[in-house]
């Protein structure tokens, strides 16, 4: 059986800063009040009629293809992880396949919000162990901030989410020692409705009413307090949980790099493990909390400082709506 190792990563974010002090003039908060909750300093907001969420997975698409040294017609196939994708059907990944010229390869789309990522990696690994494909291309994108309202009513969901994407290239390698060493994903439906979007759904047959634009119903809704006390939990639980299946330990990993949901859930998970903080990769602070996007751009951002080298454990943890989590090893 073949492993599949990560041979590009690239990323992109819009050029539209909004810092905390922005979202000052929209509702009653403050730079001291998000960043004692959050750890946010800032986010970006894509721009109307430039950044969708297609073309922002497009191009950091385009950077890891450039960086794994690949032709782009050796891509074998399309994973794409988001909750916001372009259209409501079709999904974004045959956009990328035909905006960027693909031949007729498939394009799978993953709704699995927050865990979306390693949802997709998890997908791809299989496929590629199996000697399905050999080379594939994953992305994670998002663009949230156009369904968040700024306002006090929506303030604990509008000060946290960004947009952007992240892309990796995975390819087939025979060497048994590197690459994915394993996936673990998990779910726990029974918490549906606590990190949840309403509507427009297909449980009525109106999907779209006056009321639902009046009383904030189309707006999503997070039990905040519910939803960390979940987090910490899970993320602990599924990186030992890989770490056990590798006969490996905390001290084997050489950098963690957890999704961007709330820099007090990484301090916390951090502080479980023992981690020092050059063993953390956080970018939260700039970018906030990009849900299937944050894993890959915070990969793709660690790797240009240096911090992925060759020979390097690195861990990947998710926690997010559904509930579901996961989590990867991987041996660079």
């Amino acid at each position: 059986m073949y492993q599949t190792r990560i041979a590009g990563v690239g990323h992109y974010v819009p050029e539209n800063i909004v810092t905390n002090h922005d979202l000052e003039q929209y509702m009653d908060t403050s730079d001291a009040w998000i960043t004692e909750r959050t750890g946010i300093k800032e986010r970006r907001f894509f721009t109307e009629n430039k950044d969708t969420t297609a073309r922002m997975g497009i191009k950091a698409a385009e950077q890891a293809i450039e960086r794994s040294g690949l032709h782009k017609n050796e891509i074998d196939f399309i994973i794409f992880a988001t909750l916001s994708p372009d259209y409501y059907f079709p999904g974004s990944g045959v956009i990328v396949q035909n905006e960027m010229g693909f031949p007729n390869i498939g394009a799978l789309d993953i709704r699995n919000q927050c865990s979306g990522f390693i949802y997709g990696l998890s997908v791809a690994d299989q496929f590629i162990k199996t000697g399905m494909y050999k080379n594939i291309l994953l992305i994670g994108s998002e663009t949230q901030s156009n369904f968040i309202e700024f306002s006090d009513r929506h303030r604990n969901m509008a000060v946290i989410f960004g947009d952007g994407a992240g892309a990796v290239v995975l390819s087939r390698c025979d060497n048994t020692g590197k690459g994915i060493l394993s996936t673990h994903l998990h779910a726990e439906g029974k918490y549906a409705q606590e990190l949840i979007n309403y509507h427009p759904g297909t449980r009525q047959k109106i999907r779209l009413t006056f009321d639902m634009l009046t009383d904030g119903s189309l707006l999503p809704y997070m039990n905040g307090n519910m939803v960390f006390k979940h987090a910490v939990v899970r993320f602990e639980e599924v990186i030992l949980e890989a770490l056990s299946a590798n006969h490996l330990s905390p001290d084997d990993i050489d950098l963690l790099i957890p999704h961007q949901a709330n820099l007090r859930i990484s301090q916390y998970i951090q502080k479980r493990l023992g981690f020092p903080d050059e063993k953390v990769f956080n970018n939260i602070q700039k970018y906030g909390n990009t849900t299937a996007a944050s894993i890959p751009i915070a990969f793709s951002e660690a790797w240009e400082q240096g911090l992925i080298q060759p020979g390097k454990l690195i861990c990947i943890a998710a926690f997010g709506s559904g509930f579901t989590w996961g989590s990867a090893l991987i041996r660079m």
